[in-house]
């Protein structure tokens, strides 16, 4: 998707038309960074101030009252940390670019971000909440038990519409889901929305391989910890979504404390430089890798997304806690989105929060293994894989399936 096109941005370049559309990997490259050769710099800086001195009282306090009204940014020089910082601007400036929002919230950690949209929805009267599974586990652990006090109903993406009430304040999905890489047609369910917004975790997609605003998402939530980071090193989550809504969510952040940190801020910009290549890298070996697997004996099932991506899972015949057990190369870790492979097993770690039958009942089996391919060679990768699932052998696969590409 390298060649797509995202919102009109502004040049450095004078002999540029201004109404020219960047492709996103330009983008990913310059998104956020506009003003740096203006500046003199090539590196966008660190502001690491908690504070900022001021001697216009008076201005500080129109600009306080402000933001309390709207949740705007405040205009001029910044004032606390917790009402917002420049490095964080950045990456909020290039990733609504990426998704094609008018602006971006980011916060400590995705599970941040989520609790600030429903503090905000629900802060209007509005805690019912309708969500697809599956959902991350935490994710699901949130609606479920209520502890913010929201009301959820679970339902498939044909029920969404029946499962609206009155008070409800938000539709939530996750395509390509976790783990089972399920895929939703998120223009149908935005349009079954009709006034609610739509909430769609984009964390494996990335806006490389999706845009959600695209399909009439409101809200594009990103655990940023994953890919747009990319390096396993740093701890973020964002909103993609429209200014309004931005405002609101800003004034959650600086109520609860839920900043992220400048320095992760730094990274995270960084981060999305690289998005595109990574992601697309990725995304070759992890589809060599699931036709590989899904020839193997010893796998039952397959699962990888029809949008591609660096996501597999797949079910094993044997024991999955011996194939974590014997990989060497890859990494047996949770999180996702790193350069490096990663393998889980999500019924013992990812989604163990989340009840048994409703996990099952979602596709996460107790057989399911999750694998994030990272950018090692394949071969390299197959050859771990290979010796971690053990001695082919006479194995018995009745039943098997092959790839399983579920929209």
């Amino acid at each position: 998707m390298d060649s797509a096109r995202t919102h009109t941005s502004p040049s450095a370049d004078a002999g540029t038309p201004a109404t020219h559309r960047r492709a996103l990997a330009t983008e990913a490259v310059h998104a956020g960074r506009d003003d740096l050769v203006g500046r003199g710099l090539h590196a966008p800086p660190i502001d690491l101030s908690t504070t900022y001195p001021s001697y216009d009282s008076r201005g500080e306090a129109a600009r306080i009252d402000a933001f309390a009204a709207t949740g705007a940014e405040p205009e001029g020089p910044p004032v606390y940390g917790r009402l917002g910082n420049p490095t964080v601007a950045r990456f909020e400036t290039a990733l609504a670019r990426l998704e094609g929002t008018g602006a971006a919230v980011a916060f400590a950690s995705g599970m941040a971000a989520l609790s600030a949209v429903l503090l905000v929805r629900g802060s209007m009267g509005l805690r019912h909440v309708v969500a697809v599974r599956p959902l991350y586990g935490c994710s699901d652990h949130l609606l479920t038990a209520g502890l913010l006090g929201s009301e959820v109903t679970w339902t498939d993406p044909a029920g969404v519409a029946d499962a609206l009430r009155p008070d409800t304040g938000l539709v939530l999905v996750e395509s390509p889901a976790n783990p089972t890489l399920a895929e939703t047609d998120l223009r149908a369910v935005a349009h079954a929305c009709g006034t609610v917004p739509l909430l769609v975790d984009n964390t494996f997609a990335t806006p490389v391989l999706q845009r959600p605003a695209e399909h009439g998402a409101r809200l594009v939530l990103h655990s940023a910890t994953k890919y747009l980071g990319g390096h396993g090193d740093v701890l973020a989550g964002v909103v993609a979504c429209d200014e309004e809504f931005a405002g609101r969510l800003r004034q959650v952040r600086f109520a609860t404390g839920g900043v992220l940190h400048p320095l992760a801020g730094y990274l995270l910009l960084r981060g999305l430089s690289t998005l595109p290549v990574r992601v697309r890298a990725a995304s070759a070996g992890a589809a060599e890798l699931a036709a590989r697997l899904a020839d193997d004996p010893r796998v039952g099932r397959v699962h990888y997304p029809r949008i591609g991506g660096a996501m597999v899972s797949f079910e094993v015949h044997g024991d999955p806690h011996d194939v974590v057990r014997r990989v060497r190369l890859i990494t047996p870790a949770v999180s996702l989105g790193s350069v490096d492979t990663l393998i889980q097993h999500p019924a013992s770690i990812s989604h163990r929060i989340v009840d048994a039958d409703d996990r099952r009942g979602a596709g996460v089996g107790d057989r399911l293994l999750r694998l994030s391919v990272g950018l090692e060679d394949v071969d390299d990768l197959w050859a771990d894989l290979d010796g971690a699932l053990g001695k082919r052998g006479n194995v018995a696969a009745p039943g098997r399936e092959t790839l399983s590409r579920t929209e």
